[in-house]
């Protein structure tokens, strides 16, 4: 069985770095990458750039973005051009495009990374709440998708892959809100595939499992879930880690994958097939909200 690549857990580039498929795969290449600062995003960032993509990497925190880029651009000689903007403003993400464009000249890639989630029973999940999750996975993937359409893909091709998960495939205890931006992000990679194929862009999804060293897997699944009965009963016995989906997210995004559009491609070791809901979970959060 094959190893898993090497990785660190903090927002840190890889010590060492082997390539698996060509450098030059993504040479002269240009990535615009949305929470590209941190966790997922950060690795898929330094995966391209290690394969000769230049990158934008943007998020709401311009200091968390612009020590990412300077890390990213160290480790692997390519330009990374950090940006801030919320992807549920349209003003603010062609304003980040604009600029992009004026340095670069285009852009070939579209990452879909920025996210929120949190664990919270649908019976007490404040309408706020819910709709703040759905604006930023659902309405922005759509946002940055549709701006980056209008100022550049629609006569130059490209290609976008959503970042999603495997939550709403079935029914998930304590993940309504989350579940349902990314379902309808699944969606939206279809429809989009559909119709913007004859334009020469490609739209996939990529959904993660369970993956070590990001801020969503403590937020969700917390320290002691790399070695829970949970993760050891999944198909291949351990959790995924950043360079795993980063290496998808390359194979999705390169001229390797130059006939796939509209899929969703699960990158979580078989985790869905097999993961039980945490109905005692459930029944904690219940338990405190009667105290």
């Amino acid at each position: 069985m094959a190893q898993p690549p090497p990785d660190v857990e903090e927002d840190d580039c890889l010590l060492e770095y082997h390539h698996l498929f060509c450098p030059d795969l993504l040479r002269d290449k240009v990535a615009f990458i949305t929470g590209g600062g941190s966790g997922i995003g950060f690795r898929i960032a330094e995966v391209f750039m290690r394969h000769g993509c230049h990158t934008v990497i943007a998020s709401r925190s311009l200091p968390r973005v612009s020590m990412a880029a300077r890390k990213l651009a160290s480790a692997t000689g390519q330009q990374c051009l950090p940006l801030s903007l919320d992807v549920r403003v349209p003003a603010a993400i062609t304003a980040a495009v604009d600029q992009a464009l004026k340095e670069f000249g285009k852009i070939d890639i579209l990452v879909n990374c920025a996210a929120g989630n949190f664990l919270c029973p649908a019976s007490v999940l404040s309408f706020n709440a819910f709709k703040t999750v759905m604006d930023i996975d659902a309405l922005g993937t759509f946002n940055v998708s549709r701006v980056l359409y209008e100022k550049f893909f629609w006569d130059h091709g490209g290609v976008i892959v959503n970042i999603t998960a495997t939550l709403g495939t079935r029914g998930q205890v304590l993940q309504a809100h989350a579940g349902s931006a990314k379902a309808a992000v699944d969606a939206m990679t279809r429809h989009l595939a559909v119709e913007w194929g004859p334009q020469n862009i490609r739209v996939n999804s990529l959904a993660p499992g369970p993956i070590s060293g990001t801020e969503g897997f403590r937020r969700l699944g917390g320290s002691q879930a790399s070695t829970s009965m949970d993760v050891l009963a999944s198909p291949l016995r351990r959790l995924g880690n950043k360079t795993e989906v980063a290496h998808s997210a390359l194979y999705l995004a390169s001229p390797l994958a130059s006939y796939v559009t509209g899929a969703v491609l699960v990158v979580d070791g078989g985790a869905w097939l097999t993961f039980p809901n945490d109905v005692k979970l459930l029944e904690d959060f219940a338990s405190s909200a009667k105290l």
